[in-house]
């Protein structure tokens, strides 16, 4: 299938999980979570995961690992919707969040931080496919941001859903997954 009409499935998915369901899946991807083969981790950056897209929430992946990883430094984006781009900043109990026009919730501003420092990227997607190619939003952010990573950068996605066998309209620009976690497994790309 290609990424649009995958997108609209899976958005679709998304919709008709209920609160009950989804919290048992959220719970089962945190403990295939904790079985990824991480090393010790500096930066983290994760997305904030947007409600009404009934998102994996990130939130209980960012206490394992800062539990785990002492002095981790959490890091979370800001969209630049006229460049295309993310600016990247620390996020702790001082960071102030905002939500901007596509639902997102945002720091307001902050210290930032390069893309070369961070180790591992929590990617947000639709769905994904035995390759670790990902579907995204369409707008392209997380693969231009991905290219700017170092090459050993660890690209964490996390899916209610299980792969797709294969995304049939990929780019050359577009950056695969290392892992992709879902409630039933864990996926090595």
């Amino acid at each position: 299938m290609t990424k649009k009409e995958l997108r609209n499935i899976y958005k679709q998915k998304r919709t008709l999980l209920g609160e009950t369901e989804t919290d048992k899946m959220q719970d089962l991807i945190m403990i295939q979570f904790q079985q990824l083969p991480l090393p010790f981790l500096h930066y983290l950056h994760t997305y904030l995961p947007m409600d009404i897209q009934k998102e994996v929430d990130t939130y209980p992946v960012m206490e394992f690992l800062k539990f785990s990883n002492p002095g981790l430094n959490i890091v979370v984006p800001k969209t630049n919707p006229e460049g295309s781009a993310m600016i990247h900043y620390l996020y702790d109990e001082h960071t102030v969040l905002v939500k901007n026009v596509h639902h997102i919730m945002e720091p307001a501003g902050g210290n930032r931080v390069a893309s070369s420092n961070i180790d591992l990227v929590l990617v947000p997607l639709l769905a994904f496919d035995e390759r670790g190619n990902r579907v995204g939003y369409g707008k392209g952010f997380y693969d231009r941001f991905l290219a700017q990573c170092r090459k050993d950068v660890i690209k964490v996605g996390l899916s209610f859903f299980e792969a797709e066998p294969l995304i049939e309209d990929t780019d050359e620009f577009d950056i695969p997954l290392t892992y992709c976690v879902t409630p039933q497994k864990v996926y090595e790309f």
